[in-house]
């Protein structure tokens, strides 16, 4: 009976032992599962996204004395992880295109549209894709990623 219970407790054991080795590769792949699904629901809503984007950022970004007019949006996306909330971003380049403001101090550059390259930050918080309309002016996403490297991680 005493030889059972060494059996048992070396099987336990053994068990832990190769739960622990296993566990870094089963949570590397979760980790992989997970961004792929994000990045797959990213191209998903993003149609909606850019709306979203333009609609924020538009009411919050006047820089002196104008105001959005248009966006454009490339095609691709860069993605990148915050380094202490492992939070997913997406990184979009877009050109901004910014016109004078009634009574700004603009205004007498009146008909004259101005553009601006930027890059769009949208984040994802776990179930879906949300953005707060920050623009990244005069750098493009590998630029931006790289500018705020001490936060983010790129995702490849």
């Amino acid at each position: 009976m005493y030889e059972v219970w060494w059996i048992v407790a070396g099987t336990l054991v053994a068990i832990g032992v190769l739960g622990l080795l296993a566990w870094p590769r089963w949570r590397r792949r979760r980790e992989t599962g997970r961004l792929v699904h994000a990045c797959k629901l990213f191209h998903l809503r993003r149609e909606w996204l850019e709306a979203d984007f333009v609609t924020v950022g538009s009411r919050a970004i006047k820089p002196h004395g104008l105001q959005w007019s248009d966006c454009d949006f490339e095609d691709e996306a860069a993605f990148a992880t915050d380094r202490n909330t492992r939070q997913l971003r997406a990184f979009v380049a877009v050109t901004i295109y910014l016109c004078p403001i009634d009574g700004g101090e603009a205004e007498g550059d009146r008909g004259s549209t101005k553009q601006r390259a930027a890059t769009a930050v949208f984040h994802f918080d776990g179930r879906r894709w949300l953005t707060d309309g920050r623009a990244i002016f005069n750098l493009n996403p590998l630029e931006a990623i790289e500018h705020f490297q001490h936060e983010l991680e790129m995702v490849d």
